[in-house]
């Protein structure tokens, strides 16, 4: 004899889902992530209000704006390096969504960064002592959006020639761009003059952005590029057919779509995006390129655009949250003297919390009521 049962849990996709209980559910987990991490910290000896307390401290300072030493209005001197963060994870997460959204997985938002920041880079090395402000940063943006297009353009020319896998194939573009960057480092017309260190130089001051409120101009066209990338899948036929790819390739060639192109001209603005991204950490946030250059935003970006359900102006927000976070956990190692590996398992607990909250945010679980199967004979 055997007994047919329904399973005791069954995931079921909602249909539907009011904002204020999806927000309720965020809020809830967020509270729940604090609550998690201030038990950790309580049973490592640390004490979670302090913790707390000098992560906020630490990203943001006493305010947010204040007087500098000129007697400027300015970001305090916390919230510029916070910013400076915000900005690269920003823009970052915006490449990268336009991936995401037809459902190429882009992960190789750290090469297509890197490979921006090269481009820009050999023209600030090249004429940086030679050509007017002005035409060098419009240079220098134009190839780091063409370096990091066409870097994002290679793993779609593959995949669409020959079906290859687009995960593997941009997680390995990423490790070919910081080791071309290691041997840029070798050669004697990147280097300091009159050194042989394995160094990239630092760059004229002429290639650097301007600043508005003590921060590189970078985060105010971050926050623009936001609103033009929800714009560009709300209104434009372009971003719809990106909407329509990302949901079947099936039905986006019923209704006449070329598909290949749709996802040629994607990555290409994908990396694009992301190569930008470069410029303004070469050009705003470093004044010199490195491997570190990219500092993991490539990776961490992703974590944004998922906790933001790929809504661009949402992960202006998410882009903060998780900069305070970073920067937080930087202070606290400081001040109270946690270990790395704690400060990265509280990060880790909090993005847990936030990223599981949004499983339940999209789908529900079904228990079983009670035994449903009927005995049947066994053939």
């Amino acid at each position: 004899m055997t007994h047919h049962h329904e399973p005791w849990v069954r995931v079921v996709k909602r249909t539907h889902i009011s904002k204020q209980k999806a927000m309720l559910y965020r809020v809830l987990a967020l509270l729940g992530a604090l609550l998690a991490g201030a038990l950790l910290m309580a049973l490592l000896g640390y004490n979670p209000i302090q913790m707390y307390q000098d992560m906020v401290s630490g990203a943001v300072g006493k305010s947010i704006l204040a007087i500098n030493k000129k007697g400027v209005l300015a970001f305090s001197t916390s919230s510029q390096a916070t910013m400076k963060i915000v900005t690269l994870l920003l823009v970052t997460a915006l490449g990268l969504t336009m991936a995401f959204k037809m459902r190429f997985w882009n992960i190789g938002g750290e090469g297509q960064i890197l490979v921006g920041a090269i481009s820009c880079s050999y023209i600030a090395i090249r004429f940086g002592d030679t050509w007017p402000q002005w035409l060098l940063l419009t240079v220098m943006f134009i190839v780091a959006c063409i370096g990091g297009g066409l870097y994002g353009l290679l793993p779609a020319l593959f995949k669409a020639r020959w079906g290859t896998n687009e995960t593997l194939f941009t997680l390995m573009l990423n490790y070919i761009a910081i080791h071309f960057i290691t041997f840029l480092q070798y050669q004697p017309t990147w280097q300091i003059q009159g050194t042989n260190f394995p160094k990239i130089r630092d760059f004229a001051a002429s290639t650097r952005l301007p600043t508005v409120l003590g921060v590189h101009a970078g985060w105010i066209i971050a926050l623009v590029l936001a609103v033009l990338v929800y714009l560009y899948f709300a209104k434009t036929k372009q971003g719809y057919e990106v909407s329509v790819v990302g949901e079947s390739t099936n039905t986006a060639r019923y209704a006449g779509m070329k598909v290949s192109r749709i996802i040629l001209r994607t990555m290409f603005i994908s990396g694009a995006i992301c190569g930008f991204a470069g410029f303004l950490q070469v050009s705003g946030a470093d004044g010199s390129l490195t491997t570190d250059t990219a500092s993991g935003a490539g990776f961490t970006a992703i974590t944004v655009a998922w906790l933001s359900g790929m809504n661009p102006l949402l992960m202006i927000i998410y882009s903060v949250f998780i900069a305070i976070l970073e920067r937080g956990a930087g202070r606290i190692q400081t001040t109270m003297g946690i270990p790395k590996s704690a400060a990265d398992m509280l990060i880790g607990i909090i993005l847990f919390f936030m990223l599981g909250v949004e499983f339940f945010i999209n789908y529900r679980l079904v228990f079983r009521a009670g035994r449903v199967g009927k005995e049947a004979k066994a053939v």
